[in-house]
């Protein structure tokens, strides 16, 4: 790997991002299963960095026409050795459905969910001299060879769920995940880049509390829950110019079918051009 021979870099992105929440489990015997999406959201922005360091300006034409209400915050550091996302979001256009066995299909309308959540990812890298993931997020650092490296993971999520159904429903969760996983950078030729990685963590540390009106809902540790960090680039480079497209998905696992399964998943796609 090596640095840019350049210190500045002009970056302009297109970011798209997602949630997902899905539940599973028994009710009495009866089976059920509930689906629920957030509104996704565009961004379009640009950014200056200095030797890694960026500030960015984003727009949001959906907000701007009123079409989006939710609100979403997301701060990302790839070091050399250390680094980290953070993504929160405040979000209450969710829709979607709920199946319950004997009984027609529920769909849940557009304003009756809000969701609070936070997303913490962190990693270390063993083989910082040769593996590089400024060079695939934030083009800091070139790839020149192929590398890769293991990694160990910390991750943390909490949650804050309420829905205005028949009665109000309240759902909160604090989880905090360790584990390792792999990364790779792939340099099929000079100028390309392919990055992907994987941190799997198991959940340690887990406080969930459902509540339904007056009652609340038992929830207990199941071995294993996991929080599971993705991420995917695909970088070209040529000049003082590289142009790619990026991607982190994160998937969190709590609870088991027999009771109560809850899934969280949460993504965005980035694509971006730089001028170094």
């Amino acid at each position: 790997i090596m640095r840019p021979t350049t210190k500045w870099t002009v970056t302009a992105r297109m970011n798209v991002s997602g949630a997902k929440i899905e539940a599973e489990g028994i009710d009495e015997v009866q089976h059920f299963k509930s689906e629920i999406e957030a509104n996704r959201k565009a961004t379009l922005s640009v950014g200056v960095s200095y030797l890694g360091f960026s500030l960015s300006a984003a727009l949001n034409p959906a907000k701007l026409m009123g079409k989006y209400h939710d609100y979403e915050l997301n701060f990302n550091s790839y070091g050399k050795r250390f680094g980290f996302d953070v993504i929160y979001q405040d979000a209450k256009n969710f829709t979607g459905w709920h199946d319950h066995q004997g009984m027609e299909r529920i769909e849940l309308p557009d304003g009756m969910l809000s969701v609070k959540t936070l997303n913490v990812n962190a990693y270390y890298v063993f083989n910082s001299c040769r593996f590089s993931y400024p060079a695939a997020f934030s083009q800091s650092y070139i790839q020149r060879q192929s590398a890769g490296s293991f990694l160990l993971a910390a991750s943390g999520m909490g949650q804050k769920a309420i829905l205005d159904w028949e009665q109000e429903m309240q759902l909160k969760m604090t989880n905090i995940g360790i584990g390792a996983g792999y990364g790779y950078n792939y340099v099929p030729q000079q100028g390309w880049l392919l990055h992907i990685s994987a941190l799997p963590t198991f959940i340690v540390y887990s406080n969930t509390s459902m509540t339904f009106g007056d009652n609340e809902v038992p929830l207990h540790y199941h071995f294993p829950e996991v929080i599971i960090t993705g991420r995917g680039a695909v970088v070209r480079l040529w000049g003082n110019k590289f142009l790619g497209l990026s991607m982190v998905f994160n998937f969190t696992n709590i609870g088991y079918e027999d009771n109560l399964a809850i899934h969280n998943i949460k993504w965005r796609i980035r694509t971006f051009f730089g001028l170094r």
